[in-house]
This record gives C-alpha cells, sequence and structure tokens, in this order.
C-alpha cells in the first residue's frame, strides 16, 4: 500500500501545473558560481520560487505584476523591472551594510540549508582546516552528525558512523558517484586525502533515489577541488609525534578559456615504532602512501557543456602487529603475531553535463566510472585477499513541469562488480550486477512548502526485481522555523568479509550459519528509514543562534548479522529472525558568542538494538549518549591577510556495551560495559599573508588511552586473542604541526 501511494502521489504531482508564458534566468556571485536557494517572486504577490543547485529558476509571468524580487540572505535584494515573458541573468552583491554577523553566516564553514526538503549540511573548505584533516576519515571531528571511531587495535583504521550504524549503510559519494562501496568499506576513506576535497555534504536518512538504492541510513557526498577554479600551485607539508609525515602538492594550469587541468600528488608515510601502552603490539601501522589524481575540465558557459575527467592511481602498503615482528623473516609463522595489507587502485571516470541555453532549467548528465581495487593481505595466520572490478554508468535528464517550482529527475543507471574474494583457501568470489530506473520529483511553492518523491526499479542479478520509494518533506512556516519529515528504503549486499576485516585480527573462527542465500549464503539487507527533523534560528542578545532537534529511526527487514557475542571464539554470521533498529535523537545548540567568536554543541542518544543468539541486546561498542562542543575563534583579517585562528572540540562519550566473555578464563574477562571517556582536540594555526601558514595541533590531548586493547596480547596465536573490542583511542596524545603555501 506505501508503495502504490507514492506511485500515485508523484503521478497527480506531475499534473499539478499547466503550461504558461515564463520569465526564466541565472543568479550568481560576482565569480560567477551559481546561488543555490535564492528567493524570487513578483512583489506584492503569493507568486514565487527559489533557484536550483544551479541558480536556474523559472516563475510564471503575469500581466498584473511588473517587478520581480530577487533576494538571498546578506546579499543586496534588488528589483528588477519586468514587462514581458523573457530570459534574464543577475549578478548578486553584498549587502554591506548589514552587519558583520549577518555577513559571516554566509560563509558559514557547516552549513545547514533552510530550504531542500533533506535534511541537508555541507562542510565547506573552511570547516576541514579546522583539523588536522590528512584523509576523509578523519574530516569529520568537528562534526556532531558523523561519529569518528577506531575499528581495532591493529590495522589503525577509523570507522565512521551516522544515525549510530557503520559506513556500510551510508552511501559515500565522490562528487554523486558512488565511491566508497565493496571492497573499499574498510580502509577507502583513508585514500581520499583531505587536501583534495573542497567540500562535503551530508544527508541524513533516506536519501536520493537518483544516487542509487543501497543508502539507509544518509549519504556523504565529497566535492573535488575544480580545475577550472584551483590556484596554480598549493603546497601542505604535515608531521606528527606518532611518526605520521604527509605532502601534498597541487598544480592547477588553465589551458585557455574552456580547457582546465590539475596534477594532485600526494604522499605519507609512519616511519617509527609506537607501543605506548607496552603491549608489546604496535599502537599504529607503520607504512606508506603514494596517491595521484590528474583532473581534467571542459567548460563551455555558451553552448552549454561541462565535462569532468579524472585519472587516478594509488598504492598503500601497511605493517602492523608485535614490536618485533619482521615480514621477511616471521610472516606465515608463529615467531611473532604480525600483519602486512597491501592496496593498489586504479580509477577513471568521466563525466558530460550538458544544459540547453535557451533553457537553462533543462539539462542532461552522463556519469561513467570504472575501479579497480585489489587488496592482498593477511593477519597472523589468516590471509584475505579480495580484488574487485567495478563499473558504474548513470543517464540523468533534469527538466520542470511548466516552471520551477515543478522539477523533475529521471534516468539509467548500471552497476558491474566483479569480486576475486579469498578467505584463507575458501573461494568467495562473485559478479553482480544490476540496472535500474528511477524518477524523482521537486515540488517548491515559494519559501514555505517544498517536497521530494522519489521512486526507482531495479533488475540485480543477486538481489531480484525490486521497488525502492523514497520521501522528503519541508515546510517553513517562518523565515527562520523549519520542519522536515522523510521515509524511505533502501537495499544492499552485505559484503560480510571486507566489511568485518577487523575480526581476522582475532583468533574467531568464522562460521556462515545460513546457505540459501545469493550473498555468501545471506540475503539482501533491506531496512526502512524514517525521520523527523526541526530548526530554529533565532538571536540572542543580538547575536545569531541556531536550535535543532533531529529524530530517525531505522527498521530493519532483513540484516546481515555479525554475531560476536555467542562465543569469544567465533564470529557467526546468519539472516535476521527478529528485530533490529536503531533510534538516533540529537539536539544541537549553535551561537555567535561574538563576532569571529562561536560555539557548536550537541548531546546525542542512540538505541540500537539486534536480535542475537543471546536475544534482543544492545549492538556491542556503541555509545548510548555523547556529547560534542567545538569553539571556533579567528581574529580579524589584516591588511596582507594575516590571522589567527583557534578551534577547540571536546568529545564525551558514555558506556559501551562489550562483547561478552565469560567463557574466557579470568585473565582473559572484559567487563560487560566500558567507562565513559572524553576526548579534547585543539589546533591554531597563524596565517602570515594570503600565500603562507602555519597550524599546530592535537588530539586526544587528555592522553586518554583504553586499558588492554588486545585481549591475549601476551599469546596471540592462543584461541583468547582478539584485538577488535576497541572503543576508545590506543595511541594516547598526538601532536602536529604542518603548513600550507599558496601561488594566487
Amino acid at each position: 500500500m506505501q508503495k502504490i501511494i507514492l506511485v500515485l502521489t508523484v503521478l497527480i504531482a506531475g499534473f499539478q501545473s499547466f503550461s504558461q508564458e515564463k520569465v526564466t534566468g541565472k543568479i550568481f556571485f560576482e565569480n560567477n558560481k551559481p546561488i543555490q536557494g535564492a528567493t524570487v517572486y513578483w512583489k506584492d504577490s503569493e507568486i514565487g520560487t527559489i533557484t536550483d543547485e544551479n541558480g536556474n529558476f523559472s516563475i510564471p509571468f503575469t500581466s498584473q505584476h511588473s517587478l520581480l524580487v530577487i533576494s538571498y540572505v546578506g546579499l543586496k535584494t534588488v528589483e528588477l523591472q519586468i514587462t514581458a515573458p523573457k530570459a534574464i541573468s543577475h549578478q548578486m552583491e553584498f549587502d554591506n551594510s548589514l552587519d558583520e554577523v549577518t555577513l559571516t553566516k554566509v560563509r558559514n564553514s557547516l552549513q545547514k540549508n533552510y530550504m531542500t526538503p533533506a535534511n541537508l549540511q555541507t562542510m565547506t573548505g573552511k570547516e576541514l582546516l579546522k583539523a588536522a584533516c590528512c584523509n576523509l576519515s578523519e574530516s569529520f571531528e568537528t562534526n556532531p552528525s558523523i561519529d569518528v571511531n577506531f575499528s581495532d587495535a591493529v590495522s589503525g583504521s577509523r570507522q565512521i558512523k551516522m544515525l549510530g550504524l557503520t559506513s556500510p549503510y551510508i552511501l559515500i559519494a565522490e562528487e554523486n558517484i558512488p565511491a566508497i562501496r565493496g571492497a573499499s568499506q574498510a580502509y577507502g576513506l583513508s585514500f581520499i586525502p583531505g587536501t583534495w576535497v573542497e567540500s562535503i555534504q551530508i544527508t541524513k536518512g533516506a536519501g536520493s533515489v537518483v544516487n542509487g538504492y543501497e543508502s539507509i541510513s544518509g549519504q556523504i557526498n565529497y566535492e573535488l577541488l575544480k580545475p577550472a577554479d584551483d590556484i596554480p600551485f598549493f603546497l601542505n607539508a604535515y608531521g606528527s609525534t606518532d611518526s605520521r609525515f604527509e605532502l601534498n602538492t597541487h598544480f592547477n594550469t588553465q589551458i585557455n578559456d574552456k580547457w582546465a587541468t590539475s596534477l594532485f600528488l600526494h604522499g605519507n608515510a609512519r616511519v617509527g615504532k609506537n607501543d605506548m601502552n607496552d603491549d608489546g603490539f604496535l599502537d599504529i601501522p607503520i607504512g606508506k602512501q603514494i596517491n595521484a589524481i590528474n583532473r581534467w575540465q571542459y567548460t563551455d558557459l555558451e553552448k552549454g557543456w561541462v565535462s569532468f575527467i579524472n585519472l587516478r592511481y594509488m598504492n598503500d602498503d601497511k605493517q602492523a602487529g608485535q614490536v618485533n615482528f619482521d615480514p621477511e623473516r616471521d610472516k606465515g609463522t608463529t615467531n611473532f603475531w604480525g600483519s602486512e595489507i597491501t592496496t593498489e587502485k586504479l580509477d577513471a571516470s568521466a563525466k558530460l553535463g550538458y544544459v540547453f541555453p535557451e533553457t537553462p532549467w533543462k539539462s542532461i548528465g552522463f556519469q561513467n566510472a570504472f575501479n579497480y581495487h585489489n587488496q592482498e593481505s593477511y593477519f597472523g595466520l589468516n590471509q584475505y585477499h579480495i580484488k574487485q572490478n567495478s563499473f558504474y554508468s548513470n543517464l540523468i535528464y533534469n527538466s520542470i513541469i511548466s516552471d520551477t517550482r515543478y522539477k523533475f529527475a529521471t534516468g539509467l543507471n548500471f552497476t558491474y562488480d566483479n569480486y576475486n574474494e579469498f578467505v584463507n583457501v575458501n573461494d568467495f568470489s562473485r559478479i553482480d550486477n544490476s540496472i535500474g530506473a528511477f524518477f524523482e520529483y521537486t515540488y517548491c511553492d515559494s519559501d514555505k512548502w517544498s517536497y521530494v518523491l522519489g521512486a526507482r526499479v531495479d533488475s540485480h542479478n543477486r538481489l531480484g526485481v525490486f521497488f525502492t520509494p523514497r520521501a522528503h518533506v519541508r515546510y517553513r512556516p517562518y523565515e527562520r522555523t523549519m520542519f522536515r519529515l522523510s521515509a524511505g528504503r533502501g537495499k544492499r549486499s552485505a559484503n560480510i568479509f571486507a566489511e568485518n576485516q577487523q575480526l581476522f585480527a582475532s583468533s574467531r573462527q568464522f562460521q556462515i550459519l545460513d546457505t540459501a542465500g545469493k550473498i555468501y549464503g545471506l540475503d539482501p539487507e533491506i531496512a526502512w528509514n524514517y525521520g523527523f527533523s526541526f530548526m530554529q534560528g533565532f538571536k540572542v542578545f543580538g547575536k545569531e543562534a541556531e536550535f535543532t532537534f533531529d529524530f530517525y529511526r531505522t527498521d530493519f527487514q532483513n540484516q546481515a548479522v555479525v554475531d560476536v557475542d555467542n562465543s569469544p571464539q567465533q564470529v557467526l554470521f546468519y539472516n535476521l529472525e527478529g528485530q533490529s533498529f536503531a533510534n538516533s535523537l540529537q539536539i544541537d545548540l549553535n551561537y555567535q558568542l561574538m563576532t569571529h567568536f562561536s560555539i557548536r554543541t550537541a548531546y546525542k542518544y542512540y538505541d540500537v538494538q539486534t536480535d542475537y543468539t543471546i536475544g534482543l541486546v544492545e549492538r556491542p561498542l556503541q555509545a548510548k549518549h555523547r556529547f560534542f562542543t567545538n569553539l571556533a575563534y579567528e581574529t580579524h583579517v589584516k591588511e596582507k591577510g594575516q590571522q589567527w585562528k583557534f578551534d577547540f572540540t571536546y568529545n564525551w562519550l558514555g558506556e559501551q556495551r562489550l562483547p561478552q566473555t565469560q567463557s574466557n578464563p579470568e585473565e582473559y574477562l572484559l567487563d560487560a560495559f566500558a567507562n565513559p571517556f572524553s576526548t579534547i582536540n585543539a589546533q591554531v594555526t597563524k596565517t602570515f599573508s594570503k600565500t603562507f601558514e602555519v597550524y599546530i595541533g592535537g588530539e586526544n590531548i587528555g592522553n586518554f588511552q583504553q586499558p588492554n586493547p588486545i585481549v591475549g596480547s601476551s599469546d596471540p596465536f592462543g584461541q583468547y586473542f582478539d584485538s577488535s573490542m576497541v572503543y576508545g583511542p590506543v595511541f594516547g596524545a598526538m601532536y602536529y604541526a604542518g603548513l600550507r603555501f599558496k601561488i594566487q
């Protein structure tokens, strides 16, 4: 019934409008960047619209009104005399008569959007500079919507969570092409250098059907720096007390008025062995990475063509395990426990977009991407190898019905994944492919009501033929008050070994209990996500403040359950029998204490439970309560660009349930729950000019270390060894310094 109602709603909405004469146009900043969310309306009327992501709008022409008003927060409101249907373009200017607070809001480093039906926030490049952000997995330390945790005590990789669910339930895309999936789930975020990223868009809850059917808890889309907008040269050098060193260089060339190209080079190495807790194991792996990307951009705005071509190569080597482990001597033996993970990636992608010059609300996009991912690894005596060749293609057509209040996107996409996967001597190789069609309708009546209704149908060789509906509704009764509702369904194949590689660094035996399914013997994961959000902007003592309340629930109809509670010597995989759900509540309060001084606070509550063999219990290693605070202060910019910036972030995590170990001998027992703990991160940046700045900072300054993160570290080849039960920092305090140099 839900499906029928949603389809009928989409069809009815498509016929709400009728043909009429229109005024169309594009609104942009002085640098020709489009303005999304500008309000366009006829003065003294109820007829209005907002600009889309390309700055385009279309509004019915009416002879009863002749003044077209265009407004955007922090910019000068303009009134244009319009006496006939036509196409216009207008460059907006900053309103210097407004106070400093209003102008600052336009450039807020973490932007929450009042206009989009989806619960969307954007992390700008300014936000990413608040921390070291050496790679994408470390880019969310100042964002309360994303939780960052270490996945185990051996690999050093970080895992992100949204709405209480791990990253496989998040669709992570690079410029709207799914990127971190399949074989790259465990370490893929660490393969994206932070300096390459221009901005990150985070969508809570059901995402857009345009990007696929796999999203369950949300979507993360990261945009890379664009060759047409980048500076000629950028250098970033970084070093830290955990013996990690990085170098990033960007080269950019404007070949002519249409072609531009960038070459990004990244290298990092961790050369020193650290064992801060004296358990005989490295706290963080040693290793090195080489990463390069060449981007090409073609832009012909007059004819409506835009294209991007990317070519990338990456090689990453990690060595972990006991301090005295020597791969040449000890690999495959029980002399010392060790691990090596070698990953090679080769990616190529192309995006072609065409905007019809005479009808700028109409466009066609064609995205194609090929990815080669090869990981060869071993964890003690456990061997794991996975190679994935994948191809993705997406054809998108965007247009309107009558005017830009009624927009739609429709298209086709195709995915192909060839997995060669081996766990010790067991071959789990397979081929997945799917083809799907989608339709997404967006309605926006002035700036109060808007909604997005989307649906897609896919045919998958393992998941079958299935229907994916999603909906987002926004109601804005007042300028600074906003309500949102969302609901949607997601479906995915669980790559149970690639997504749980931390369990290889243990003596657990792997066992798959179900055999009738088409994915490792398991059935596809299916879940519904429902969400409500309220946002209120206001002023306190004349300074800007913002309050947000979010509640989301995810209900699994089926899940590939990963059970580490049945026995500390086993990990079981089986289809869900019973309940599995995640409730997430988040309350934010952001306040501009004074000019250039802001505070960002958040409280989060999670209720995440699954029916395991021991019954319905909380998911292990998930804090029920979390508290977050970020303070940011910067001085006024002087004439030559000189400035100081200070950032401070505090995180408190409540107790977490630990996997059951009561059948172990006393020396290998863990408590039922881990104690609460807190971490403090801080960074100071000194900008000497528009071209040069230095920064110093620290992570986990309070020096919290999880006691005994590795169970059975004294006997790593014994039956009680387990390094996967990590709930907090292993290394302790870490300090770093770096510099950035630009040629404008």
